[in-house]
């Protein structure tokens, strides 16, 4: 596997930019001879160049090195558009509000794409007062299982790293609409929408305990109000 960077990698990249093999030979201080071996695979630029090569053509080593460039399309950073990376060798799981270069263990990463859940992946949601506990009927083996399950909200991500021999389950402070993600490390990632408190059974039962209170400490106040009066008049 060719781990270095390609001819073809620094011709693409550099017409993409617009530049010619002089334009980029002066830059980066080298001759245009230099520059047109590398692109003909009869030379390669020395490990020193790298950085500035690969600043010269706009993007980052990693992306000199792999002859691709990532655009992250998520300029705003909405959190619910966020992509989710999974190491197929160590587990490893890496969360980005946008596309990007993500690397582990030598393996350049692709973003994962997240599916309706299956039966055999099937996600239940329980709504008790303020937070939601989310059940995963999956296989907890070491060679089968979920690795994480994600609550992410326009503002926030939370996340709960799971194990072999453990439960498929998390606990979560409500926070609003969302979605819920969790990952196969056979199958891949899976997701579904939550819902704003009061859309969901259990969730009525919450709101009217919090009006109760509202209500009895208006009363509370009123009849405070009412005694102060009647001392003040006494």
């Amino acid at each position: 596997m060719n781990h270095y960077v390609t001819g073809a990698a620094v011709k693409a990249l550099r017409e993409k930019k617009g530049l010619t093999q002089a334009q980029l030979a002066e830059i980066l201080a080298v001759s245009d001879k230099a520059v047109s071996k590398w692109e003909t695979g009869r030379g390669l630029p020395d490990i020193s160049l790298l950085g500035p090569l690969a600043q010269s053509l706009g993007v980052s080593i990693p992306e000199l090195l792999s002859g691709e460039t990532i655009t992250n399309r998520n300029r705003t950073a909405n959190i619910l558009r966020s992509k989710f990376y999974a190491c197929p060798v160590c587990g490893n799981t890496i969360h980005a509000t946008g596309e990007a270069m993500a690397a582990c263990c030598g393996i350049t990463l692709p973003p994962l794409d997240p599916e309706e859940p299956d039966e055999a992946h099937a996600c239940s949601v329980d709504y008790v007062e303020d937070e939601i506990f989310v059940t995963i009927s999956h296989p907890m083996e070491r060679e089968h299982h979920i690795s994480f399950i994600a609550y992410v909200t326009m503002n926030r991500v939370d996340m709960v790293k799971l194990y072999p021999e453990g439960n498929a389950e998390a606990r979560f402070f409500l926070r609003g609409s969302g979605q819920l993600f969790w990952y196969c490390n056979r199958h891949g990632l899976f997701s579904r929408t939550v819902q704003r408190k009061g859309r969901k059974n259990g969730q009525g039962r919450s709101w009217k305990k919090s009006v109760s209170r509202r209500v009895c400490r208006a009363f509370l106040c009123a009849s405070l109000i009412k005694t102060l009066f009647r001392t003040e008049a006494d």
